[in-house]
């Protein structure tokens, strides 16, 4: 991977045995394997048996989950929040899981509609809840930095299942729960952005 870095910075016209850049292919790959190991891991080693039989059977929510993550389109970063809602059945996730698994999909490359899903099936899949709800706000600097430069856009996807989806009253208390603290916007301002990077080859 250092010789392919190597290579680019001599493609962009850089000196890559300049003092500043000598370092950077081993930089760059440290950093590489680092925003991509969720390619390594492993759902259940990461949930750790953190499962637990409990007679419980309302709404479980984790919000404001910092995640950055990759975009698969150009290689630029794409960040923001997560939240993440389930009704359990008879099993709930150690809450401090839920953040791991964002962090799991999240450093792979990724399309943030893909990376909602993700969150979300998996859940589904390990717990088997009534519902799971996941909501993803980003800003992607493939849209900031390049092509269309819109500073302000912010991306917002969901994923509902099961009661979140059928029962409208479910799904609103859930959006109505994660609105944004402080001055961010709540789920009632919040627009999807009209531009995706995938549009702009």
């Amino acid at each position: 991977m250092q010789e392919l870095v190597r290579k680019l910075l001599e493609e962009l016209g850089e000196d890559p045995g300049r003092e500043g850049l000598l370092n950077t292919p081993k930089r760059v790959e440290k950093a590489l394997r680092f925003l991509t190991s969720g390619y390594e891991a492993d759902i259940d080693a990461v949930l750790n048996n953190a499962l637990f039989t409990v007679d419980y059977s309302e709404m479980v929510i984790v919000k404001d989950i910092d995640f950055y993550s990759l975009c698969e389109h150009h290689l630029l970063p794409f960040f923001g929040r997560c939240h993440v809602a389930y009704i359990p059945t008879n099993k709930v996730i150690g809450l401090s899981k839920i953040p791991r698994l964002v962090e799991v999909f999240s450093r792979r490359l990724q399309v943030q509609e893909r990376l909602t899903s993700q969150i979300a099936d998996t859940i589904q899949e390990k717990i088997s809840p009534l519902g799971v709800a996941v909501v993803v706000e980003a800003s992607h600097l493939c849209m900031s930095m390049r092509g269309v430069q819109k500073q302000n856009s912010l991306a917002v996807t969901s994923a509902m299942i099961g009661a979140f989806r059928d029962n409208a009253r479910t799904r609103m208390e859930f959006l109505e729960l994660i609105k944004v603290r402080g001055a961010g916007p709540s789920p009632r301002d919040w627009a999807a952005a009209t531009e995706a990077c995938a549009e702009e080859a």
